[in-house]
């Protein structure tokens, strides 16, 4: 395969069962300026990835597909496929990216130049959520204007903050800063392996960029109920770093802030229909809605920040109380539970990866 010289981006892409996302991601990024090439790592897919990757090979020249024969012991499936891609690799700067996201037309190459520009040894994105059904308008906002306060991208993006984190949907990487950092190898049994390889960069005196990106990246992260209670379950504890208080003290706020005050203004509203001969219930009644639609305009600015319709704010109690019940779930699955499933494979609660029987 010739390359052409003036193209300095290796695409890393793992792929496990994606059938439904591969052909989208491939062409997307195909369409980018500076690709020097695609590699799709199929991580041992039983459905039709293969097959559609096989037919894309003659479409779009820059696509090299690998693929995994077994997962090595202390290893989970997205490190090995990322190390594995970025082995392979030959470009100057890396980028990894999930297979459920899309490339908008000209992304690469603004977020290319402004890596360049500010001297970034890592820029990452947090990428503009598709949300087509009830649970992912309700939960996906949530969850992502909740990180966004625990990974301020002021913060993790300030050289004097300790702070670091990555979105691994979409992570720009200096290849001499990933090899000195140790790569996925690395990171090798971490879930959260975007957010360690972040954290080993900026340890080592890496600059880091972390940016609100909707408008340049999207995705569909979830396509069923069951698949997005999985994934949340997998990631809650790790995101709040394994501190049952902080996990215990945060659903307490969701519940009682959040959805107990919603539940107080409907309970008042029923009071004044009801009980006419008291003020006390109409004062109640428009304290509660005064709390409400203060707390529901912050939420849609916060919203409005990462690239969500301001219109999912009418969310805001479900996602609460969905968001409450994952958070209580990922505690309970990490400090309890044998293993946490995702992808058809089983993974010690603290990263150490094995197959699945």
């Amino acid at each position: 395969m010739r390359y052409d010289e003036s193209a300095r981006v290796s695409v890393i892409i793992p792929a496990r069962n994606e059938e439904a996302n591969i052909a989208r991601v491939v062409r997307s990024l195909a369409r980018q300026q500076g690709i020097r090439e695609i590699l799709v790592v199929n991580d041992q897919s039983s459905d039709r990835t293969a097959r559609i990757l096989s037919g894309l090979e003659t479409e779009i020249p820059e696509l090299r597909r690998l693929r995994v024969e077994a997962l090595p012991d202390g290893w989970t499936g997205k490190t090995h496929a990322a190390a594995l891609g970025a082995r392979q690799a030959t470009g100057e700067w890396l980028l990894f990216t999930d297979a459920d996201t899309e490339h908008l037309p000209g992304s690469l190459a603004e977020l290319l130049r402004r890596a360049e520009d500010e001297r970034a040894d890592l820029l990452s994105i947090s990428p503009g959520q598709e949300t087509p059904t009830w649970w992912e308008k309700s939960v996906i906002p949530y969850v992502f204007v909740k990180l966004a306060t625990l990974f301020r991208f002021e913060d993790v993006s300030d050289p004097r903050s300790p702070a670091a984190a990555a979105n691994g949907q979409y992570m720009l990487v200096r290849r001499e800063c990933y090899e000195r950092s140790g790569g996925h190898e690395a990171v090798k049994s971490d879930i959260l392996e975007d957010v360690g390889l972040a954290r080993r960069i900026k340890s080592q005196s890496g600059k880091l960029i972390f940016l609100p990106g909707a408008q340049w990246v999207r995705t569909r992260m979830y396509r069923t109920f069951g698949e997005m209670w999985q994934g949340w379950t997998k990631n809650l504890y790790l995101l709040y770093e394994g501190n049952a208080l902080k996990i215990l003290a945060a659903v307490a706020s969701l519940w009682f802030l959040e959805v107990l005050p919603e539940l107080a203004f409907v309970a008042s509203c029923v009071a004044v229909a009801s009980v006419r001969s008291s003020r006390l219930p109409d004062f109640c009644a428009v304290g509660f809605f005064l709390l409400a639609v203060a707390r529901q305009w912050n939420y849609g600015r916060a919203l409005a920040r990462l690239g969500f319709d301001f219109d999912l704010i009418s969310y805001q109690p479900l996602g609460a109380f969905l968001l409450g019940a994952l958070m209580l779930n990922s505690l309970r699955v990490h400090r309890l539970a044998g293993n946490i499933q995702w992808k058809g494979r089983q993974y010690a609660p603290k990263g150490k990866a094995k197959e699945k029987k």
